[in-house]
């Protein structure tokens, strides 16, 4: 074997064992694309062929109203009604045409629940039903106030805003605005 011959055949060894060495990699650690979870404030969850996705209320206070926003998506060939129920009775209704979503940031799709149940910050328990396969489930949902400003729009009316939520000499001041982003994301 002349010299050439055995650099060549160093070489090809050496590039086999860096490509070995980096696949140990991959297959010894966990990868987060196999994961499926909430990349937002809300959670996901589904119910029948309903699937719940970034779904949170917006609420001033325990003892305040208390909107539910997000997205519901329909996969079913018929129209459903998504019913909420909250705590001390509190309970919306959320048509969804078949095939089709609902985004309850809109205001022509508002969800009020009477009480939130919960200060912001904490979870509280949603019984949520679909009435075409009668599929329930009971969910934890986040409470936010509108400490974020996008989403101080979705606060009931009529709802006392937390001292945390009043707006700010700095943040009146300079008259930017802010966008809202959709709550219900790219359909995902």
């Amino acid at each position: 074997m002349t010299r050439a011959q055995r650099a060549k055949l160093a070489l090809t060894g050496a590039a086999i064992g860096v490509g070995l060495l980096t696949a140990g990699c991959g297959y010894i650690t966990p990868q987060q694309t196999n994961h499926q979870y909430s990349a937002s404030d809300g959670i996901r969850a589904d119910l029948g062929p309903l699937q719940l996705r970034n779904i949170l209320i917006v609420s001033s206070g325990e003892d305040e109203p208390g909107r539910v926003i997000g997205a519901v998506y329909n996969s079913s060939s018929k129209d459903v009604t998504l019913k909420l129920n909250g705590a001390e009775g509190s309970q919306t209704e959320v048509p969804v045409k078949a095939n089709s979503y609902t985004l309850l940031n809109e205001s022509s799709d508002e969800a009020i629940l009477s009480t939130s149940g919960g200060a912001p910050g904490s979870l509280v328990d949603i019984k949520v039903t679909e009435d075409g396969t009668n599929v329930s489930n009971t969910v934890k949902v986040p409470v936010l106030d509108a400490t974020l400003p996008e989403y101080k729009e979705y606060l009931p009316a009529g709802s006392t805003p937390s001292p945390s939520t009043s707006a700010t000499p700095s943040s009146t001041a300079s008259g930017s605005a802010t966008s809202s982003p959709s709550a219900g994301g790219t359909g995902h």
